[in-house]
């Protein structure tokens, strides 16, 4: 078996979990003379980038890739990464290399007939629990809490707040009032679940306001505070893990297993968020976990995007001793409702291990066409 084809899709779709905007990943398909398929998939998310990655993958990477082994990920992952070299170990070439990854692995499951966690050595869960990731935008406290209510109340068993999001909510920009919505929320849920908070790129804390407004959240019981600063604030994340009992959660800027290794060592969290469409697919992500296990740390997924995404996911969360909950969009989103033919949801607060060969999942062409883009508008 051998690869003959590579092909990169950038795709635009409309966000409802994020009030329509419009978002953008780029999907890799990589055929065999065989007949087999697999997909791939990076979090692209902008235009530019999305159309850049389908450029690096179908004229840096394809001509690397056709005529190998797609079995032998691990060599071919190798090269497409020493290919980068002159232009990085981030950015793009990550984008571009997660994807391919994802789709080699997707491949060897389907031509071994084996389930992506088999292949890395075994699950450890049969099913995951359900997180309803979320982005609000109602204006009126009572109505922002009870919208995660509603998710409560349809099975989730832990849920998480976005901060500094687009629509009228405005969390992350008045000290009172995110206390009062933090309180708001906690008395919608109640005691049993779990409740998380992210602080987002607009709403970034100084080390005093992180002090501050973590101990007064505390009182409420957060299950994590999640990117409370700048990435490179790395004394604000030493100082405020000190000073607080709620755990801290960082990680999903950072772009490679290195980059996540130096954080560890630093000690700037407790649990660590990896998105295998950003930091270099399957692969990359295992590290990730070997290392924060091994550091007695938590391991969190970090997937917001298409069911592609989801699935190595949920492969690689399957595998890992450290996790601590799986986080869903909780509403019907495009690329992960018709992208496939089984979406990937949540049952009784719980998500399913995928058994299928690959990643399990089975991809609708027709919506890959549905969605396709070829210019920035």
């Amino acid at each position: 078996m051998h690869i003959r084809k590579v092909t990169a899709y950038p795709l635009r779709y409309p966000e409802p979990n994020d009030r329509m905007v419009m978002r953008h990943v780029t999907l890799a398909k990589i055929e065999t003379d065989n007949g087999l398929v697999g997909w791939g998939e990076c979090i692209s998310q902008w235009p530019e980038a999305a159309l850049a990655v389908k450029t690096l993958i179908e004229q840096g990477f394809a001509p690397l890739l056709i005529g190998r082994d797609p079995t032998e990920n691990h060599a071919l992952y190798r090269l497409i990464k020493d290919h980068c070299w002159w232009y990085g170990d981030t950015g793009m070439a990550t984008f571009a290399v997660s994807a391919i990854d994802i789709a080699l692995w997707d491949l060897k499951g389907k031509a071994l007939g084996l389930p992506i966690h088999n292949l890395l050595g075994g699950k450890l869960h049969d099913r995951l629990r359900a997180c309803a990731s979320t982005h609000p935008s109602k204006a009126g406290l009572d109505d922002l809490a009870q919208e995660l209510a509603d998710h409560a109340q349809n099975g989730y068993t832990a849920v998480k707040v976005g901060f500094g999001k687009m629509g009228e909510a405005n969390l992350g920009t008045d000290e009172k009032r995110d206390i009062a919505y933090v309180r708001a929320v906690r008395e919608a849920i109640g005691p049993n679940v779990d409740f998380m908070v992210d602080l987002g790129k607009k709403t970034r804390w100084d080390y005093a306001m992180g002090v501050r407004m973590s101990r007064e959240f505390e009182q409420y019981g957060l299950r994590w505070i999640e990117d409370p600063f700048q990435p490179t604030n790395i004394e604000a994340y030493q100082h405020l893990r000190r000073s607080i009992q709620t755990q801290v959660a960082a990680g999903e800027r950072e772009w490679t297993p290195a980059a996540y290794k130096r954080l560890i060592e630093l000690g700037v969290a407790d649990i660590y968020l990896a998105d295998p469409g950003r930091i270099g697919g399957i692969t990359a992500v295992k590290e990730v976990i070997e290392m924060t296990a091994a550091a007695h740390l938590f391991y969190n997924a970090h997937t917001w995007s298409s069911a592609i995404n989801t699935a190595a996911a949920v492969h690689l969360t399957a595998t890992a001793p450290n996790y601590i909950v799986f986080e869903l969009k909780p509403l019907p989103s495009p690329l992960q409702n018709e992208l496939v033919v089984m979406p990937i949801t949540q049952e009784g607060g719980w998500v399913p291990v995928l058994n299928g060969p690959g990643l399990g999942i089975e991809i609708r062409e027709e919506a890959v066409h549905k969605y396709l883009f070829d210019h920035v508008v």
